[in-house]
């Protein structure tokens, strides 16, 4: 009689999506480690979770597609299981069961300790900070909070992630500190709304005594801000950027559109006259800062003078880095309401118009780094190029420095001290001082 091999399990984890979801799935493979259990990110499996993303159109196409890309491999018998976790599950959860039957397992962005059970694992309260990171080594993303309480009306994240809820500065000081014993430098703060941070629980924004309390730990040298609201923004954390080396002199506001038709629309609570005087306030208080920003093209009622308004304002405001996206009518949102009525072409052109004007400005303000000595972190070795990154730029988003590989050897994980020898639209080149 032939018995089966008892084949030992391997659990290989897919991410997709933004850095919450890559900061999930570490914490995911982190609880099965300590569950003995094998796994890999983006590996080969035969037990496949997908953490995926439900956030706008082309997000939500990439997650389906790659979950029916597992299921085939389930029905070729090349994996065992698929499950599926995150925000496209949390929000589209009985629709996908009716559409895609066979998946295993579907999960919401809670479930943690559910999809750990059907994995064969039990969810240890006690491992705080306990993550396998996915990120090279020198860099991980620290989330101090899920969900949001913003009412903006495109946005689909409350519906997916809840409300907002804090994670208590001890705790993530004991995670950073675990970061940096594995030799992480630099950590990106990450949440939908930083600057909310601590309201639930300390009654009051606390972004700032977080900063504090960070900054501390020895072996982090950079600490990277990313996702602030206009409005509300705590000025404290910029007097503590301006007066401690350690938190970069960088802020990620995604500030979405600039006429005040849109903006009201939007939900934003706030109007092109205070996003403006916010702006120049920052400029003020740390001169040398990096303003990145996001901005939404082809929201409903979008008129031409809208946009007008909207291109002038990012040539006269000068972003170091911005991204433009155009606008998904997402379902349960305020915004689904509105008649999705500025045609898909107008959309893409829209947004094709204002990062041409940033590609421009972000080609001048490099022209004027020429020359100078930066301290940058080396990210990877990529073909013939060391890739290194200033402390102006955010990993995968932001510009980086090249370095000519068969001329210098640099040491992944470093500091280095680079001077700008050539500049293009997005990246600069370099050589070590």
């Amino acid at each position: 009689m032939r018995t089966k091999t008892l084949k030992k399990n391997k659990i290989n984890v897919v991410t997709l999506g933004c850095s919450k979801n890559v900061y999930d799935s570490e914490i995911l493979m982190g609880q099965l480690k300590a569950n003995k259990k094998e796994v890999v990110h983006e590996g080969e499996g035969n037990i496949v979770v997908i953490n995926t993303c439900g956030f706008i159109n082309n997000a939500k196409e990439e997650s389906v597609n790659t979950i029916l890309q597992f299921v085939q491999k389930k029905e070729a018998g090349v994996v065992d299981k698929v499950f599926v976790t995150g925000c496209l599950s949390e929000r589209y959860k009985p629709d996908l069961q009716k559409e895609i039957p066979n998946v295993d397992e579907y999960f919401g962005t809670t479930e943690l300790p559910g999809l750990l059970k059907a994995l064969g694992a039990d969810y240890k309260h006690e491992l705080i900070g306990e993550r396998l990171t996915t990120t090279p080594k020198n860099y991980a993303y620290l989330k101090i909070a899920e969900g949001c309480d913003r009412p903006c009306s495109f946005c689909a994240i409350p519906i997916m992630r809840g409300k907002h809820k804090s994670t208590p500065i001890e705790n993530l000081v004991v995670e950073s500190e675990k970061l940096a014993a594995k030799g992480v430098k630099e950590l990106i703060l990450i949440a939908q709304d930083l600057t909310y941070y601590g309201l639930d629980i300390y009654k009051k924004r606390n972004l700032a005594e977080l900063l504090e309390a960070l900054v501390k730990v020895d072996g982090i040298e950079w600490i990277r801000l990313h996702y602030a609201f206009p409005t509300g923004f705590p000025m404290d954390v910029l007097e503590l950027m301006k007066k401690e080396p350690k938190i970069c002199n960088y802020l990620d506001i995604p500030l979405q559109h600039i006429s005040d038709n849109i903006l009201k629309s939007m939900r934003r609570g706030t109007t092109k006259e205070k996003t403006t005087k916010l702006l120049q306030d920052f400029r003020a208080l740390v001169p040398e800062m990096t303003i990145r920003t996001t901005l939404i093209v082809g929201y409903p009622g979008e008129t031409e003078e809208d946009f007008q308004t909207l291109k002038s304002w990012v040539e006269e405001m000068r972003f170091e880095r911005l991204g433009c996206f155009t606008y998904s009518h997402e379902e349960n949102t305020h915004a689904y309401t509105l008649e999705d009525n500025v045609p898909e072409e107008v959309k893409q052109e829209r947004a094709s118009q204002i990062m041409e004007i940033q590609s421009q400005i972000s080609w001048e303000l490099n022209q004027e780094k020429i020359g100078q000595s930066l301290r940058c972190i080396i990210d990877r070795k990529e073909g013939p190029h060391f890739i290194g990154r200033t402390e102006f730029d955010s990993p995968d988003v932001d510009n980086e420095v090249l370095i000519d590989a068969s001329k210098y050897y640099l040491k992944v994980g470093d500091f280095v001290t680079l001077k700008i020898t050539e500049a293009a639209d997005f990246d600069l080149y370099g050589e070590p001082v």
